[in-house]
């Protein structure tokens, strides 16, 4: 079953910021929902523990939360080796058998699509270097019908150029290209590889091509590139680009250290010191993961993703399907449910929605500290996708 965007909007609104001047609206809420789960099969809802008679959609959890964006890892294999996300010493790449095949990515997305998200980020690995990643990107926008809305990709740019025309065409909406600096030699010390210029005519390209949004993604570490903030947010005055600085996070083998992590509050610091009263706030976003703001008069805008110095759980509408099957609920939890053993084993699509419907509720308010998230077990971050 599937509420509407303003049924769905409007349940969140009211559990987490409830006053007593919302009871007509939950009111109103209560009968709407009310009405469109009569139809419904007994698996497409639950009950919460704290309110046995208040039911919850597939796709939300027992806090209010409505998780419409599907994040589906594609591949493991990367043409770079990122610090911050392939360990010095390489992974053990999953054979390919056990790798969900085309056909299996495209079920799980439409079952998800049909419980309600309307967003489908395709990420890696690097997905660009898939054969297939053109067809797979029509199979998604065949969904549409149903209720998906936007198709993006995280892509590092390197082999991205020769194909954004195609996955415009095939119905691709936006782009996140990962930079984390502007300095060839640099470059080289972050991936381990060459290839700066080809991203930045990746960007570039992409601007020009008319995608929705192409967003470029920073990963600020101290000591290797927090310098380069300024250089970054002055690629937003020609270019409509939303660059997004993101605060270093712990995974498996990347070595994080609290000495190399750069706040939010320092880098905004330092770009007011240089742009002065013209950087402007952007308004938040719905289900927000960037702080956003622009120098004024410049045509794009940058923000700053702040999982480590102040999370934004309590907004978290995203689940991760990784290149497995696994499906995550939480980018920093490390519960981990194979939808790939179930669809081979000759799941229904509605064991498979139970299975989903199941993992959801069983999310957490919010995920641990860094310090704590530091000394748990995850994967590397090439393994769960970007």
């Amino acid at each position: 079953m599937r509420l509407p965007t303003p049924v769905r909007n409007g349940w969140r609104a009211c559990v987490l910021d409830y006053q007593p001047q919302h009871a007509p609206r939950l009111a109103s809420l209560l009968h709407t929902t009310a009405r469109r789960l009569d139809d419904a099969s007994p698996t497409s809802v639950r009950s919460s523990p704290e309110n046995p008679q208040s039911p919850v959609p597939v796709l939300g959890d027992l806090f209010g939360r409505f998780h419409n964006y599907l994040r589906i890892s594609v591949t493991e294999r990367c043409n770079l080796r990122c610090q911050y996300c392939m360990p010095e010493e390489g992974i053990d790449l999953t054979e390919n058998s056990q790798l969900l095949s085309s056909d299996e990515i495209i079920r799980v997305a439409r079952i998800f699509v049909q419980q309600g998200v309307d967003k489908i980020r395709l990420t890696g690995g690097e997905p660009s270097i898939r054969k297939d990643i053109v067809d797979l990107v029509h199979g998604l926008d065949a969904l549409r019908p149903m209720g998906l809305k936007q198709i993006a990709m995280t892509t590092n740019g390197i082999a991205l150029r020769r194909k954004l025309p195609l996955l415009r065409q095939a119905g691709m909406n936006g782009l996140n290209i990962s930079l984390d600096t502007r300095n060839p030699h640099k470059f080289e010390l972050f991936t381990r590889r060459k290839g700066c210029e080809h991203v930045l005519r990746a960007i570039s390209e992409a601007s020009a091509l008319g995608y929705d949004f192409v967003k470029v993604n920073v990963v600020v570490m101290r000591g290797q590139n927090e310098d380069e903030v300024p250089a970054f947010v002055e690629m937003t005055h020609d270019e409509r680009v939303d660059v997004r600085f993101i605060e270093y996070m712990p995974f498996d083998g990347n070595k994080w250290g609290r000495q190399k992590l750069v706040g939010y509050r320092e880098m905004l610091d330092g770009i007011t010191r240089v742009y002065g009263d013209r950087v402007e706030r952007l308004p938040l976003e719905a289900n927000h993961t960037s702080k956003g703001f622009r120098i004024a008069g410049y045509k794009g805008q940058f923000g700053f993703i702040t999982s480590m110095t102040q999370s934004f759980c309590s907004d978290c509408n995203r689940v991760r399907v990784m290149a497995d099957g696994n499906l995550k609920v939480c980018l920093f939890g490390n519960t981990e449910v194979s939808l790939r053993d179930l669809m081979r084993r000759g799941a229904s699509d509605a064991e498979v929605v139970e299975t989903i419907s199941q993992a959801i509720k069983r999310k957490k308010r919010a995920h641990a500290g860094m310090d704590i998230l530091s000394q748990m077990p995850n994967r590397p971050m090439i393994k769960i996708g970007g």
